[in-house]
């Protein structure tokens, strides 16, 4: 190592240029970067159950559905059918928008004795000018069961546009310009987006605006922290450099590689930003109680001593971080951990390249040095190291006792964990996404539309009387609000035209009932262009942990029952993604975290030159996790898309803390120095960077309770404390288990 820290600081300049170009070269790339949070869009494309999603899109012109919603006293006052026929007008004419329906636009049959037509529901004759004549239109309205709950509520209060993206349309991009389109009508009433497509759009501006107002918020607490730790400007400027530019560099290669940012992975700055400070204060610490009077040796000792446990921790980091490369079933989270473990290494690699040659060239101004015994101990130190290591080596097996009480307890909650995939529980309840969602609940039968392909004639009765059939069954269900099918088109236009509320018994019947209904756009998303397969679109009412499962069960016990060679039936939808999505969480928990452990506890066993040293190092990080997963579990935080995160980082970050003390524990004790002098020393010196070290980490993931998106802020919270456990545990565990280790020899 001192081979390879002289040089470092022998070539500084060259390592000072090479920085600087690289750093212009990965500028250039970050005005490339996209933005992706479509969750669709990140599961895996082999996966049978997204498979058929993906083709009920391509078949029946798109699976993804918008919807704009009115609120209004009476959604039939004139004024509120303004605003809907304005919405309707609007979606009609944007690109990339298709089968647009709403109230001022769906047909209905009239039929006057052996006389029908197909008109507009709300047409010039039937209008309402005022508050009388939209009461009596509602009554009629409201009787009609393929209206109510599906465009407008069976109050009156509300009503929904509906509308389907193209199969080609940039569904995020399309989102956000019907947003802007319908903002700018001037409408007089209430009106929401509502939908998977605004959801997407939604979490885009989030991690734009979290980008833009947390990274800020972010190097000001840390510069803020840094100069109260130093108390100079090379502490506090090194490690905000170093921690810049390693998000610089990562990011401009992410976005080379062709990777785009999501939900997810829009945070991998702040936590670079945390991590990148951490090594650098590491370094800095080392070099403040080196005594040679060179400074160049100065520099150089304290690099040789730093260059194994920053790499190592870097290393360990990284293993946290490519964990979820193995074990993640959305691609998103396999994105984040690539771009957070190139974070990481480009931390590293600066902190023990870039940070020594900066302090060689620009050394700081000579103070006039105090008398030793003379000189004031930090406060830090006095108030709560020296007092510490006191109490770890008087009552280590007190501390043990407590970790093992509070561990125990925390076990209880881990079986109280649960789990949350659903997007729009991603939103704050003040949000206008969960305003929408709970107006769809409400009023419109759930929000998380389901899809039942019947493939074969579709022109049979047969076919449509199957379709009919498993509707009621379904209706009999809790679970769903409401149906919608070609077959209630076919029935309803049946009952009207030959007074029978059935499906004709013969093809030829339905084939002139088809002739009415051939030509309307509307139909074009329940039937094929073929007439070879069919969907029923029912509403999931979500109403619990295992609603899905019971669904599942109650359509699979009908498919069971009922079964032709006529046809055939698959059923898909986001309430099945998100099921696959629920125990994939689960399993990427487990796969991820057994992989971080088992390597990273490899890696600090090698450097230890001893597994039980480094099962001691580990540890700590373990039972944080354990106590972390209690909280989470009594507290009601879910393992959702962010929090499944927690423990393969809190595994890889908070193992450095170890790694630190256990490096400086063994060179104390190679001097000569007994376990409990190493373990005094330990805490005194590498106890105050990791301090300084938490509290940087710490700080920087709590800045995301400022975000928009709760997952971020349970996230952070839970990283947070995360940190405070692998720190103390360092700092009182680990050297407890030493110190009792110890006395069970002597």
């Amino acid at each position: 190592m001192k081979k390879l820290s002289d040089l470092i600081i022998q070539f500084r300049w060259l390592v000072i240029a090479s920085v600087f170009l690289i750093t212009l070269f990965f500028t250039y790339q970050l005005f490339h970067i996209k933005v992706d949070s479509n969750i669709i869009n990140s599961l895996p494309a082999d996966d049978p159950d997204v498979t058929l999603f993906k083709e009920v899109g391509e078949k029946f012109g798109s699976n993804e559905i918008g919807m704009v919603i009115i609120k209004a006293d009476n959604i039939l006052m004139p004024r509120v059918l303004d605003d809907i026929q304005k919405i309707t007008d609007t979606l009609s004419n944007t690109d990339g928008i298709i089968a647009v329906t709403s109230l001022t636009n769906i047909q209905h049959l009239e039929v006057t004795g052996d006389d029908f037509q197909i008109t507009n529901l709300i047409n010039k004759k039937n209008r309402p000018k005022n508050k009388e004549e939209a009461n009596t239109l509602m009554k009629k309205i409201t009787s009609d069961p393929m209206i109510t709950g599906n465009l407008i509520a069976q109050d009156g209060t509300s009503s929904v546009i509906i509308f389907s993206f193209a199969g080609d349309a940039k569904i995020q991009e399309t989102s956000k310009k019907i947003m802007k389109k319908v903002d700018a009508l001037s409408l007089k009433n209430e009106h929401y987006f509502a939908g998977a497509p605004f959801m997407v759009a939604y979490v885009s501006m989030v991690v734009s605006h979290d980008l833009a107002i947390l990274i800020p918020i972010s190097f000001l607490i840390i510069t803020i922290l840094l100069f109260l730790s130093f108390h100079s400007a090379k502490g506090v400027v090194l490690p905000l450099i170093t921690a810049g530019l390693a998000i610089i560099w990562s990011m401009g290669l992410f976005t080379l590689m062709g990777f785009k940012l999501s939900m997810v992975s829009n945070n991998v700055p702040i936590i670079i930003l945390a991590m990148g400070t951490a090594y650098v204060i590491h370094i800095l610490n080392q070099i403040a109680h080196q005594n040679d009077t060179n400074r160049i040796s100065n520099l150089k000792n304290a690099l040789s001593l730093m260059l194994v446990p920053v790499s190592l921790s870097a290393l360990t980091t990284m293993v946290g971080f490519l964990s979820f490369i193995f074990g993640a079933y959305l691609t998103m989270i396999r994105d984040f951990g690539i771009l957070a473990a190139m974070g990481t290494f480009f931390s590293g690699l600066l902190a023990i390249t870039f940070v020594p040659a900066i302090i060689a060239v620009f050394p700081e101004k000579k103070i006039k040095k105090q008398n030793t015994s003379a000189k004031k101990k930090p406060l830090l130190l006095k108030k709560f190291l020296i007092p510490l290591a006191k109490k770890v080596i008087s009552h280590p097996q007190r501390i043990l006792t407590i970790w093992i009480i509070i561990f125990i307890i925390s076990l209880g909650g881990i079986f109280l964990l649960k789990r949350s995939v659903s997007v729009a529980g991603y939103f704050k309840d003040s949000h206008p996404i969960s305003i929408s969602e709970q107006i769809l609940s409400k009023s419109f039968g759930g929000t998380k539309p389901l899809f039942i392909t019947f493939t074969g004639n579709i022109l049979s009765p047969e076919v449509l009387k199957a379709m009919i059939d498993l509707e009621n069954y379904m209706k009999e269900s809790p679970l769903i609000g409401s149906t919608q099918s070609i077959a209630d088109v076919v029935q309803e236009l049946n009952k009207k035209v030959s007074g029978e509320n059935k499906i004709p018994d013969d093809e030829g019947s339905i084939g002139q009932l088809w002739f009415l209904l051939d030509q309307q756009e509307s139909i074009s998303h329940l039937v094929s262009p073929e007439q070879d397969q069919a969907l029923i679109i029912a509403k999931f009412q979500d109403i619990g942990d295992h609603s899905t499962i019971e669904l599942t069960d109650y359509m699979q016990s009908y498919f069971d029952k009922y079964s032709s060679e006529a046809y055939s039936i698959e059923m898909t939808g986001m309430p099945f993604i998100n099921k696959k999505l629920s125990d994939n969480l689960l399993y990427s928990q487990i796969v991820s975290l057994i992989i971080a452990i088992i390597l990273v506890m490899a890696i600090v066993s090698l450097m230890l030159r001893s597994f039980v040293r480094g099962l001691y190092a580990s540890l700590p990080v373990i039972v944080t996790i354990g106590i972390v997963y209690g909280v989470m579990g009594f507290s009601g935080i879910p393992l959702n898309i962010a929090t499944v995160l927690v423990a393969s980082i809190a595994m890889g970050i908070g193992i450095d803390y170890s790694i630190h003390f256990f490096s400086y524990f063994n060179h104390i004790k190679a001097k000569g120095g007994t376990v409990a002098d190493a373990i005094s020393e330990s805490i005194h010196v590498s106890g105050k960077a990791i301090v300084i070290n938490f509290i940087s980490v710490a700080l920087g993931f709590l800045i995301l309770i400022f975000s928009n998106l709760v997952p971020m802020i349970y996230f952070g919270i839970i990283i947070a404390l995360s940190m405070l456990g692998a720190a103390m545990g360092a700092l009182t565990l680990l050297p407890s288990i030493l110190l009792l280790k110890q006395k069970k020899k002597s």
